[in-house]
């Protein structure tokens, strides 16, 4: 945005391409079409590379692109065999696409703040719109719609897993009488509400104010003269590589312990 004040800048970075020129910071009545995009795309990317991987899978020697999937199957089934003690047919598939497709939501953050903002301006010019309205965010996770979306999956998976290792009747006791007994069952159901309730939106909170704090760092590494930006920049781009990577494996993790703790069975006394 040439010739736009710092704040006009850093609120058109911060403005999603939307379904509703209407649509707020989180929306239930707007699409975040950008969002939507670059999740369909991340996704896509991670599938195929892995699909090739397997297609091209040889008992000899294996190739790079075989020996990065190796490593990250192994290095998630054994996060999943350390925190999950039922089936993993299921769990370790999950585990591997969150990871994954997080840490490609987040790699999103490195990619040069313009760069991308600059190239939809002018295809949107190029359409006979006004460019200075060329809306796009390229960071998913750095959308709470997109985070509270995939939290709101596991929680969905974490009554699943409850009834099937607990059953109806055992989530249903556990529910009112744990862990105060039967005595104190309104205090059980408001404590067991908010705790179920802390999951998803530590989950979609925690990886959401993570990239969002780093998306909006680099804008404003961004305002800086271009001389001044290599420093600072490269700085907290090395510094937030290891942010992209850790927060990836806090939400797989989180996810395994959760619906680890939901599958369990054991009585509470």
């Amino acid at each position: 945005m040439a010739g736009s004040s710092p704040a006009e800048y850093v609120t058109h970075h911060l403005k999603h391409w939307a379904s509703s020129e209407d649509a707020g910071f989180i929306t239930m009545d707007a699409w975040h079409i950008d969002t939507l995009i670059f999740s369909t795309v991340l996704g896509l990317i991670f599938l195929t590379l892995f699909r090739i991987a397997a297609v091209r899978a040889t008992s000899g020697v294996p190739g790079k692109l075989q020996n990065f999937v190796e490593i990250m199957v192994d290095f998630v089934d054994n996060s999943v065999k350390d925190s999950f003690d039922g089936a993993r047919t299921f769990i370790g598939p999950l585990a591997l696409t969150i990871f994954c497709w997080v840490f490609l939501w987040n790699c999103m953050d490195l990619l040069p703040v313009d760069l991308i903002p600059h190239i939809w301006a002018q295809i949107y010019g190029a359409l006979g719109h006004d460019p200075a309205h060329a809306y796009i965010r390229v960071v998913p996770s750095a959308d709470m719609s997109a985070t509270f979306a995939l939290s709101l999956s596991v929680f969905i998976l974490i009554f699943v897993y409850s009834f099937k290792g607990k059953g109806v009747g055992g989530f249903t006791k556990e529910f009112l009488f744990h862990p105060f007994g039967p005595k104190l069952l309104p205090f059980n159901i408001i404590l067991n509400t908010v705790e179920y309730l802390a999951k998803p939106l530590s989950l979609a909170l925690r990886l959401f104010g993570n990239l969002y704090a780093g998306e909006l760092i680099f804008i404003l590494i961004a305002l800086l003269p271009w001389w001044a930006q290599i420093i600072p920049g490269l700085g907290w781009a090395i510094f937030h590589i290891l942010v992209v990577t850790l927060q990836a494996f806090i939400m797989m993790t989180l996810t395994i312990v959760y619906l680890s703790m939901a599958h369990a069975h054991e009585e509470h006394h």
